[in-house]
């Protein structure tokens, strides 16, 4: 794993030349099966020859082992055979390695568009300044975002670059590439929360610690569509929709880019905390099938995980290169038993003690609630291609997954009368209780295609098209519309019997759709001393809300806006119980949505040699969006080689994050369970209305304007020597205007607002507002060593990450009807919390590559910091290091077996003492304890950065071909 590289100065070595590379005597060669940058050093020493090969490149593939007598070219095709290279003779003798598919007729070199390229370094061996002319002329280019302009190096770059190649993300043992970038990279954070609607399904990823939607994620470079999902319960990134990290197989997956540095000045809205890559493979020929199978040491959570991936030559001019995969997790439990009463009749006791009343509460399960990772089964299908055409080239890519899940929501036991009404005979609707299940069908679909030709003058013109579509249904079932229970008693006169066999206990509940349409036409030129590049793009954003079935959301036993109990006792069995479908209501038809929202964009960018070893870069972006208006913000940065060894470099620029769509027009009613008065947690029929809609005009609350960041950045690259390599970046970034979403705001706080919820049938509101400034400050540290070692090859990495974010403001709309009500109501302090606490405020990775013959062995240790939730109390959860293992044994050159754990010493966070539920200590008559429990949440369900599952235990195989 190596998130930095040698430069282009520190990467020759210089050995004698003896013989041609086209030379066909038969020579005895010793060479042991090693990492191949190694081996083909050995290769040259052996020869006396000139090999000329991408360190970086070669370094990522190991070698066979080469005895006996061959000619030079058969030894490097033995030593090569299963992997990307190829050796290749040039017209003037040289020898080259390179990746098969770059390998055409024309020896053109690709670059993909939307993100330029950075010279990868070169590693040489022989003797010869012709061999250093030859080398020049086949530079490999490969893109990275940060720059637009060829000849870049990452450690070039003014701003912090991190290439995590797919050895490194295989090397993690996990199976969804959220979870790989967690355990590489320490900036990334992929939180788990648990009984939180759609967030169970789709997890919120942040970097930098800000939202999930201030991170731009790219396919080949290429504006990734947002998740259709907005997180609107008490979750890390609440009041954002983020994109779905997990819809790309890591099997599809080249390398992933992490630009670690506002860039909205280059490549647009979002990306305040930086930029997320995804540059997916591309090879022409070969491939690999790979089984994996694992499961926790609680015995739950198995996960199969089926790769496939096969590229194919297109003639000689192009190549298809196509992934399949199939992942099934079951899911966990880490739910705590139910300690509190589920019948009626139970008596408190002096002592806090509940005596049961009801005989089935002596032997009612206890295991009530699913606290844990979602049951999940998705496939996913990927292509890749490029076709050289017309003196250009003709690309494109498709993704396709589809994922099912279920979750759970919080059990309904028998004394429930609002969400498990009793019937004539006394009894509820379902008797012993019931636990609603979320299951929820997320599609995601891209596609795009694009044209890119070089001209003879060093300019470069590429126009391109890509759609990407995300859509999320929601089925509730084992639930019932507890008020169709009370209609079918009260207004039908059906016997309990009647009841039960006829009430549906399933409901679509709605459907959610975001898509993303854009147009992008790039130029860039390159000039004796600088190179400048500009563009346009064109966007179209569309977001829709489709309703649920009736039962779903209707509320039965309201009819017209009353009771059917009015005038009734009020005793058990005669209230008023919930509408729609327990545990995930829907959406009615007065909630659908189908809108949409045009982006025009302009940018210029620029860079160049300021003086010898003083790159300057500059870039100038204009937004235009539908809605609020338009915006222009600048980007200004530099790196100074003061040594060849030693560089510094900073950052200045301006950014901003236009309203989502789903902050700007999603609503509904759902049932959010929040702390109580006495601490517990009870339910609430919650509305979160859109800030056009009759209700929020009515408050006087105002459109949603863009958020303004101000983001500041300095650093060093230090070659400490020539196999150790440290970076220190610290950046600080200011956002104004934050939009963040409003605490639930109940009855009884203006008389405007009143109205309001009375006319919705919620009890209470929640808004999107521009309404935080805040301060984030923080540190990046990575360190690499390569090394020899116990026989072998070592290589180490340490990366590091300290974030602060901390709100310097909190304010309501001028002029709206919330100026009368504080601040701190509109805005709890948990709102604060959840921004400023949820997430670890430092991890340190540490991790170790050991190659040995057929073996290599990964060892990681992952420390995870201090965070605090607020949760109806305060909680500080303490920092816990996690360590993973994983031993590979190459069988052959095709075939490679492995095993390993992640957490592999089966840490947990700390057990939770705030916001739980469903606790207490029950005894029967004779003073036996039928349950005693601190509840159903023994660790928190709000946040939880490395989950709360414990150690999980794999093993794979996997075959090249």
């Amino acid at each position: 794993m190596h998130f930095f590289r040698r430069s282009l100065v520190a990467s020759t070595l210089l050995f004698s030349v003896h013989a041609t590379s086209g030379d066909e005597k038969m020579r005895q060669f010793d060479i042991k099966a090693q990492r191949a940058d190694l081996a083909l050093i050995e290769f040259a020493k052996q020869t006396e020859q000139t090999v000329v090969f991408s360190f970086d490149l070669v370094r990522q593939h190991q070698a066979h082992s080469v005895y006996g007598f061959y000619t030079q070219l058969d030894a490097l095709d033995t030593m090569l055979k299963g992997t990307e290279l190829d050796a290749v003779v040039d017209q003037n003798g040289l020898l080259s390695i390179k990746l098969k598919q770059i390998n055409r007729k024309n020896n053109n070199m690709k670059k993909l568009s939307g993100v330029s390229a950075a010279v990868v370094p070169l590693l040489m061996a022989g003797n010869g300044h012709a061999a250093e002319q030859g080398a020049q002329q086949d530079i490999e280019k490969i893109a990275i975002v940060g720059s637009r302009v060829a000849g870049r190096s990452v450690e070039d770059l003014p701003v912090p670059v991190d290439i995590l190649s797919a050895e490194a993300l295989e090397n993690t043992g996990q199976t969804e590439v959220g979870r790989m970038l967690q355990a590489i990279a320490p900036s990334f954070n992929f939180s788990s929360s648990s009984i939180s609607d759609g967030t169970d399904a789709l997890r919120p990823a942040t970097l930098r610690g800000l939202g999930p939607d201030q991170t731009l994620v790219l396919i080949n470079g290429k504006r990734r569509h947002q998740a259709s999902i907005i997180h609107i319960n008490t979750s890390v990134g609440r009041g954002t929709a983020g994109t779905d990290m997990n819809a790309i197989p890591a099997s599809a997956i080249k390398r992933i880019e992490v630009l670690r540095d506002g860039a909205a000045a280059q490549y647009g809205s979002d990306a305040i905390a930086g930029v997320i890559n995804i540059v997916l493979k591309d090879a022409e020929e070969g491939g690999k099938a790979a089984l994996n199978y694992g499961q926790y040491s609680e015995g739950d959570g198995e996960t199969v995980n089926i790769d496939f991936n096969k590229g194919f030559a297109l003639g000689d001019a192009g190549y298809l290169n196509t992934t399949l995969n199939y992942r099934d997790r079951a899911p966990t439990n880490r739910a705590g038993l139910h300690g509190s009463c589920q019948f009626y009749g139970c008596t408190e006791l002096d002592d806090g003690t509940l005596l049961a009343g009801d005989p089935r509460e002596l032997t009612a399960p206890r295991d009530t609630f699913r606290i844990g990772d979602a049951d999940s089964q998705q496939f996913a299908l990927t292509i890749n291609s490029g076709y050289e055409l017309a003196g250009g080239e003709l690309y494109g890519f498709i993704t396709y997954s589809n994922r099912e899940n279920e979750s759970a929501a919080f059990f309904r036991h028998h004394a429930n009368a609002d969400g498990n009404p009793l019937l004539a005979d006394g009894d509820a609707t379902i008797p012993m209780g019931f636990l609603p299940k979320i299951n929820t069908v997320i599609d995601d679909i891209s596609y795009n295609f694009g044209f890119k030709k070089d001209f003879d003058n060093d300019a470069s013109l590429d126009f391109s098209y890509t759609y990407g579509e995300n859509s999320i249904d929601y089925t509730t079932r084992d639930t019932i519309n507890a008020s169709y229970a009370n209609f079918l008693r009260y207004e039908q006169g059906l016997s309990a019997d009647e009841i039960r066999r006829s009430i549906p206990r399933e409901a679509y509940a709605y459907g959610l759709e975001l898509s993303l349409q854009t147009l992008n036409l790039d130029y860039t030129k390159d000039y004796d001393n600088y190179s400048l590049a500009m563009g346009a793009e064109l966007r179209t954003d569309e977001f829709r809300i489709l309703q649920g079935s009736e039962y779903a959301y209707r509320d039965y036993d309201t009819l017209n806006g009353t009771s059917i109990f009015a005038g009734m006792s009020n005793g058990i069995g005669s209230e008023d119980a919930a509408g729609g479908s327990q545990g995930f209501g829907g959406s009615a038809p007065e909630s659908s949505v189908d809108e949409s929202r045009d982006v025009i964009s302009f940018y210029l960018d620029a860079e160049a040699y300021a003086i010898d070893d003083v790159i300057i870069s500059g870039a100038l972006r204009y937004d235009n969006y539908k809605g609020f208006g338009d915006t222009v913000n600048f980007k200004l940065a530099g790196n100074w080689s003061l040594t060849d060894d030693l560089s510094l470099r900073g950052a200045l620029s301006s950014g901003f994050r236009a309203p989502s769509m789903q902050q700007l027009y999603f609503n509904n009613v759902s049932t959010q369970f929040v702390v109580g008065p006495n601490g517990g947690l009870i339910a609430e029929q919650v509305g979160t209305f859109r800030n056009d809609s009759t209700l929020a005009q009515s408050i006087g609350i105002p459109q949603l304007k863009e958020e303004k960041s101000q983001n500041r950045s300095v650093g060093i690259v230090y070659n400490v020597a020539d196999n150790i390599n440290l970076t220190i970046d610290y950046y600080a970034i200011d956002i104004d205007d934050r939009i963040v979403i409003s605490n639930r705001l109940g009855k009884g706080l203006s008389n405007t607002l009143d109205a309001a919820l009375l006319s919705s049938g919620a009890g209470a509101g929640q808004f999107f507002l521009n309404g935080a400034d805040t301060e984030t400050e923080g540190l990046d540290l990575v360190a690499t060593w390569n090394t020899e070692g116990l026989g072998g090859t070592l290589d180490f990495t340490f990366a590091a990450n300290f974030t602060k974010t901390d709100v310097v403001d909190l304010f309501t709309p001028a002029g709206s009807g919330l100026e009368t009500i504080p601040v701190k109501e509109v805005f709890s302090t948990q709102e604060t919390s959840i921004i400023e606490e949820w997430q670890p405020e430092d991890r340190i990775n540490l991790s170790a590559l050991y190659r040995l013959a057929d073996w290599t062995v990964n060892v990681s240790l992952n420390r995870y910091g201090e965070y605090t939730v607020e949760d109806g109390g305060r909680q500080t959860y303490g920092a816990e290091i996690l360590t993973d293992v994983k031993v590979t044994y190459f069988l052959n050159e095709n075939v490679a077996f492995n095993m390993g754990a992640n957490n592999l010493f089966d840490v947990y966070p700390d057990k939770n003492t705030i916001g739980n539920s469903r606790s207490g200590t029950i005894v029967d008559a004779a003073g036996n304890t039928i349950v005693s429990s601190t509840g159903v949440f023994e660790y928190s369900r709000r946040s939880a950065p490395f989950g709360f599952n414990g150690a999980y235990y794999y093993v794979g195989a996997e075959y090249k071909f």
